[in-house]
């Protein structure tokens, strides 16, 4: 029997709504690489209260003393920890059927359709803007602090969750002009198939200590391939229980005693900026949201007092985290093919 009554139309509508969206953050989360291997291993995090503190060890005791038989040790007081602090951002898409809509597609069957079409564009919607986002400075009004804050080009300016970069060494990541690199003697004037593997050696050396340091190598177009042409047949052989199951092109790099995702992020509307790889330490790179704003739909389902339509809205309120930017690393190419 075909649904005749707005009401009943948008009960429809919400229900649809609540079965699709508890898969939206999975849905934003399998979209890109980088939020595909921070959701499998445990990166995306609840928080709560009016911002997202994030404690960190950043100094030392300044009591270790080397001594033998009766000599006195070092005990003293030492400031050992401040918290980063973040501010929670909102985002959202709206879904809106008119009465117009719904009266021309009064059957079932028809109103399915207009509902899938409905969602599937706000679903697709909200991911692409979050993964523009993920690659942002966090400049535009109440947008996420993307990459390009947490792993900025110039690391000794500013300040990173209210912390400065200016005046705390350990605070900042790392930034390789790849032609002010040196490797083996021999100064890096191009990034090419020749020149891509002592590049990501030195960086990946250079920010690795013990088990910590870059876990995951994310490429733009221009220095995927130039990995890709570095590269023999069988070493371009992809874990397939890994990206390559999860659909991303994707390669392995084998150095600094570490095996590495080598990931492509370049692309048709990809934010990604050109000539540019980030070295990143996946367990230090986090995204807190709320537990009652965890990409879904949101408000309950309205209708405008003076719009002859149905309105719902599907949405998320978090930050995007680095807790300990040491490990993490930004390569770049200032002229590529120079």
């Amino acid at each position: 029997m075909a649904l005749t009554t707005t009401e009943k139309l948008g009960e429809a509508f919400s229900l649809a709504l609540e079965y699709r969206a508890a898969g939206t953050q999975d849905l934003v989360s399998n979209a890109n690489a980088i939020l595909f291997v921070m959701r499998n291993r445990g990166g995306f995090k609840t928080y709560s209260g009016p911002t997202i503190r994030v404690r960190q060890l950043y100094s030392e005791t300044g009591s270790y003393v080397r001594y033998q038989g009766a000599q006195f040790l070092s005990p003293s007081p030492a400031e050992l920890f401040n918290d980063a602090e973040f501010t929670p951002k909102m985002g959202a898409v709206s879904m809106m059927l008119t009465g117009q809509e719904i009266l021309q597609n009064a059957g079932s069957n028809q109103l399915e359709d207009v509902f899938e079409m409905h969602i599937d564009a706000a679903e697709n919607e909200l991911t692409d803007r979050f993964t523009e986002d993920l690659h942002s400075a966090g400049s535009s009004d109440n947008q996420i602090g993307g990459l390009q804050l947490a792993i900025p080009t110039t690391v000794d300016s500013g300040s990173y969750g209210g912390i400065s970069r200016v005046s705390n060494s350990q605070w900042r990541t790392t930034t390789y002009n790849a032609h002010s690199i040196t490797v083996a003697g021999t100064p890096i004037t191009q990034v090419t198939s020749t020149t891509i593997r002592p590049l990501f050696n030195n960086a990946v050396f250079a920010r690795s200590r013990g088990k910590k340091g870059p876990d995951l190598l994310v490429c733009s177009t221009q220095h995927y391939q130039a990995y890709d042409a570095a590269l023999t047949a069988i070493q371009r052989i992809n874990d397939e229980n890994g990206l390559g199951k999860g659909g991303f092109s994707a390669m392995k790099y084998y150095g600094a005693g570490k095996s590495i995702d080598v990931v492509l992020e370049g692309g048709v509307g990809s934010a990604m900026p050109d000539d540019t790889t980030y070295g990143i330490s996946m367990d230090d790179l986090k995204f807190f949201y709320n537990p009652q704003r965890n990409f879904e739909r949101f408000g309950g389902r309205q209708m405008p007092i003076n719009q002859d339509a149905i309105v719902q809205h599907l949405g998320f309120m978090g930050e995007l985290v680095l807790k300990m930017p040491v490990h993490t690393f930004k390569m770049y190419d200032p002229t590529p093919g120079s």
